[in-house]
């Protein structure tokens, strides 16, 4: 049986997800995007999702975090594990434009 915080991490990664695709249904699908993983709660972050991307510019894993102030940090890490880009104080409105950005798209 999942623990309230397991469901919590669960839900928040869907409401993530859910909105990227309000703003873009196709957005995931054009990232190549799979392997999703809700990430738990931390003393900076409410939870967030993780997920690999094979886009035209990065290969690797995007991961969005929710903040406790109610908007996300966003990371790039290439497929050797570096950090290639962080963008923080990004709103659900914004997910797609940041992603594409780094996506060269």
């Amino acid at each position: 049986m999942e623990s309230v915080s397991e469901t919590q991490s669960l839900s928040i990664a869907n409401e993530i997800l859910s909105q990227i695709k309000c703003l873009d249904r196709a957005a995931l699908m054009a990232w190549g995007a799979k392997n999703f993983l809700s990430l738990p709660e931390s003393k900076e972050f409410q939870g967030g999702v993780r997920f690999n991307v094979n886009g035209l510019t990065h290969k690797g894993l995007v991961i969005i975090e929710l903040r406790w102030l109610d908007d996300y940090t966003v990371s790039f890490i290439s497929k050797s594990g570096e950090l290639v880009k962080k963008v923080e104080n990004v709103y659900c409105d914004m997910l797609v434009e940041i992603i594409d950005f780094i996506e060269g798209k």
